[in-house]
């Protein structure tokens, strides 16, 4: 296997340890707040919070750093990217609080205006999202140093603490879940876990925990490879301009994505009560899959395809792109169908909600996994352009994403209910990663081949989503065991027809 080929395995592992903990998270958080208002409020708090650390450390800077430190450490050595990486920490760290100051000051106006957070919510719920907004700003600072230690870490071709870390926030958000929220305790057999009776603080309490894990454990990675903290920035600084550079598009980049989470949980804040919560379910399951194959692909890709473009290798760039697209496509078109047939049992047994609930949140599942591979393949076309210190094409894109998702949002949300809103988001992401290999390819021509991938995969898939619609109507087995096994028979009808790119995956 190529060095790329074994990161995005190890990330693709941990990613995988990490989705099942928060599945535990989740299944606990429903069973314990239902779709109840005070969920509803727990979910659109996080919007502003998420946006900082996303526009800041977790996504503008951390995006454009990797390029960058990956350059310097090509050509000056390690000494000179930690002094550069010492410099950017300080300035995340120091953006990200005087932005959440003023979050914190303006938060009420920001639930309540009309093209804010909530607007929808009643005047009790808006309040509540306003105190958790402002709570979950501590996790966020937390999280402004985390986000940039992993972005130092996978610099320097270290996979395994960063991939690791989401997985101890999970364990961080299920303790707040599991212990510090309910007001009578939880059962597992023998076990009875302790309750503290904090209600949805409780939840976010576990939250800020669970970010003072996320950051912990990566720090054995800084000592292994010898980080030095330096009190300086230097705005002048050759590496910090280049990186800021890279950065200003990629904030608006980020700004674009944030807002559709925002206009998301504001048009479903208008539609009937659970319906913020049903859209966060269903992308947290469309996001599993993308996670573990677009994700996982793509941030192993990173470093490798910056250095390639260093080098000059433009060969190698373009092949790596190619096999990552192809793989992605083999394995998220059957996992969209697949999983599209054969969610609601799923969703009935992992959550306990009624008949209305469940079907809530399967349409707006299936709604987002129209977009898997969308998703998917948007990771791999986004950070070719980052690995070019391109910043400029994603930027454009992604506010055409913005006005397209916005634009059709706004038409089916009233119709369609969530399930609008899921479907303009599949539509807006799919037709942005278009665009971008569009791109791509006038530059690096025939960096996407696709040939006989995509119908041969369609047959397969096919097959195998027939066969798991068949065995779960017309099957009489306990539906936990029924669920699994058509779907392990789905992947193994669609697996031929995928193995030649499956295997291509090692040599990426």
């Amino acid at each position: 296997m190529t060095h790329i080929a074994r990161s995005s395995l190890i990330i693709a592992i941990f990613f995988g340890i990490d989705k099942v903990l928060a599945l535990l998270r989740q299944i606990i958080i429903a069973r314990t707040f239902g779709l109840s208002p005070e969920l509803d409020a727990f979910n659109a708090a996080n919007n502003l919070p998420d946006m900082l650390y996303a526009m800041i450390s977790g996504g503008a800077l951390a995006i454009a750093l990797i390029p960058v430190l990956s350059e310097y450490l090509e050509r000056d050595g390690r000494k000179a990217v930690w002094d550069l990486f010492s410099r950017i920490v300080n300035l995340s760290f120091l953006m990200t609080a005087v932005l959440a100051v003023v979050i914190a000051l303006f938060a009420g106006p920001l639930v309540r205006w009309e093209l804010g957070i909530a607007p929808g919510f009643v005047e009790q719920q808006q309040a509540l999202v306003t105190n958790l907004m402002r709570l979950n700003l501590i996790a966020t600072l937390i999280f402004s140093l985390s986000g940039m230690v992993m972005a130092g870490l996978q610099t320097n071709q270290h996979f395994l603490l960063p991939a690791l870390a989401p997985a101890l926030y999970n364990l961080g958000q299920i303790f707040g879940a599991g212990v510090l929220a309910p007001d009578t305790p939880l059962s597992f057999g023998p076990v009875t876990l302790p309750a503290f009776g904090m209600g949805i603080h409780g939840l976010l309490y576990g939250v800020m925990l669970g970010a003072v894990l996320h950051l912990g454990i990566q720090i054995p990675g800084l000592l292994r490879f010898k980080f030095h903290w330096s009190p300086k920035i230097n705005l002048r600084h050759p590496g910090v301009v280049k990186i800021l550079a890279l950065m200003g598009p990629r904030l608006f980049t980020m700004l674009f994505i944030q807002l559709i989470f925002i206009a998301r949980d504001n048009l479903a804040s208008r539609l009937e009560q659970g319906a913020v919560t049903a859209l966060t379910y269903g992308w947290f399951i469309m996001q599993v899959p993308e996670t573990l194959i677009g994700t996982a692909i793509a941030t192993a890709m990173l470093p490798s395809i910056s250095e390639y473009i260093t080098r000059g290798e433009a060969d190698k760039f373009r092949e790596t792109i190619n096999r990552a697209v192809k793989t992605i496509l083999a394995l998220t078109i059957p996992a969209t169908v697949l999983l599209a047939v054969g969610i609601r049992p799923l969703v009935q047994i992992a959550f306990n909600f009624s008949q209305e609930e469940t079907e809530l949140v399967v349409w707006a599942t299936r709604a987002f996994l129209l977009g898997l591979a969308g998703h998917s393949v948007f990771e791999i076309a986004a950070r070719a352009f980052y690995a070019q210190q391109n910043a400029v094409i994603p930027v454009l894109t992604s506010g055409y994403r913005f006005v397209v998702y916005l634009i059709l949002a706004l038409l089916l949300f009233r119709p369609l209910g969530a399930a609008g809103i899921g479907i303009a988001d599949s539509v807006a992401i799919t037709t942005e990663a278009g665009i971008l290999f569009y791109l791509l390819n006038r530059r690096y021509p025939g960096i996407v081949r696709i040939g006989w991938t995509l119908p041969r995969v369609l047959i397969g898939t096919l097959g195998g989503g027939l066969a798991v619609y068949l065995l779960i109507q017309f099957v009489s087995l306990p539906i936990l065991p029924l669920t699994m096994g058509s779907l392990v028979l789905g992947m193994g009808v669609v697996l031929p027809f995928a193995w030649p790119e499956v295997k291509s995956l090692v040599r990426l």
